[in-house]
């Protein structure tokens, strides 16, 4: 089944953070992963607002978390510590 990779982000330094972006985007790609939404409009219900939320969706879970765990991925992801506070899950979808 496929996955949904969903981050909440709030960037601290957009410079260092659009490095990361430029380069996991790719990478993200060559998982598998299609964006859906990328910092568009939102509404907040509730808990903590984060300005950047972003959802792309991976052919499983196995695929968007060797994503994750990838060497091109953590190599851009060093680009996002100290530049952003993140949450990050990934869930399977439901087949409707």
């Amino acid at each position: 089944m496929s996955a949904l990779w969903i981050a909440h982000v709030t960037v601290t330094d957009a410079d260092a953070y659009g490095r990361y972006a430029a380069l996991a985007g790719p990478v993200i790609a060559a998982h598998g992963g299609v964006f859906l939404a990328r910092a568009t409009r939102y509404v907040q219900l509730e808990g903590n607002a984060r300005a950047r939320n972003v959802v792309a969706r991976f052919p499983s879970v196995e695929d968007a978390v060797a994503c994750y765990n990838s060497a091109g991925y953590q190599a851009a992801l060093e680009h996002a510590k100290g530049a952003a506070e993140r949450d990050l899950v990934i869930v399977e979808e439901n087949p409707v």
